[in-house]
């Protein structure tokens, strides 16, 4: 295991290596998840791009550091762990808040950004008022008393048989995180408005969208896409907020094919 100190916290990562000329990926993992969500992507993109994976403060491994936390506090410990690696002009890769940190990164540190993909995420997600109540609940009861709600919003009703093992272990994955660490990244997604970011990105850019997303819905996210100049948008069929746990070849493939149009836009700057 890998670990940094960064903004005085201690931040979990991995990376896996390519030859110098590949590009580079940086994955951002969603709310109350860590790293190991994208492992059946990375699996099959492994080799042909060097790969950045870490846990946001609050998650995994990492320490939950000072709350309360906003999403510029996130980006800067990723700018922070890209600084220390050495990486620049990667392929940001957010999922849900990790979109959102992904903007955030875009706006602060460009030069860190060489396009970015936005997996079931959007410019605003959710209102004061949903989150504020995520936040008397768990606070209140612990994250154990919504978990079966979120898993409804996550996954596919296919996927969420009591049998299919995975689903378990991803329930345990949510039920398990810090609760200070959860709600104090509930208060940063809540406190964020990237619209006015997405109307500047100047990068190439793909908003993903799994097609049974309850969290963040195909037409939120549609409606990021419209806001970013020149932005792609794709849908996953059969996937819920998490495409990278229930249809990882879709995804990677949506993936590969982006970063090599946006690989060859570069080439024709």
């Amino acid at each position: 295991m890998q670990f940094a100190r960064i903004n005085d916290v201690a931040i979990h990562y991995q990376i896996i290596g390519a030859p110098a000329d590949k590009p580079v990926i940086v994955f951002i993992n969603s709310l109350g998840t860590d790293f190991r969500i994208w492992r059946d992507v990375i699996v099959r993109l492994a080799g042909d791009f060097a790969i950045v994976l870490y846990d946001k403060r609050g998650h995994g491994l990492s320490d939950i550091g000072e709350t309360p936390y906003s999403i510029e506090d996130h980006a800067s410990d990723l700018a922070g762990l890209l600084d220390l690696l050495s990486v620049k002009g990667s392929f940001i890769c957010g999922l849900s808040v990790g979109g959102l940190i992904a903007q955030s990164l875009y706006s602060s540190r460009p030069d860190l950004v060489r396009a970015l993909i936005l997996c079931d995420t959007a410019h605003k997600i959710g209102t004061n008022e949903s989150w504020n109540a995520r936040i008397q609940t768990v606070e209140a009861k612990g994250i154990g008393s919504i978990v079966d709600k979120v898993m409804e919003l996550w996954f596919t009703p296919a996927f969420r048989r009591p049998e299919n093992t995975e689903f378990v272990g991803y329930r345990n994955m949510l039920e398990r995180q810090p609760v200070a660490g959860y709600v104090a990244t509930c208060a940063a997604i809540r406190d964020a408005d990237y619209t006015e970011v997405a109307r500047s990105i100047d990068v190439p850019t793909i908003c993903i969208v799994g097609d049974k997303d309850g969290s963040t819905p195909p037409d939120l996210v549609r409606s990021t896409a419209k806001l970013i100049p020149g932005a792609r948008f794709e849908i996953i069929l059969d996937a819920g907020h998490i495409p990278c746990v229930e249809q990882p070849e879709a995804l990677t493939a949506i993936l590969r094919a982006f970063i090599d149009f946006a690989s060859q836009e570069k080439q024709h700057e």
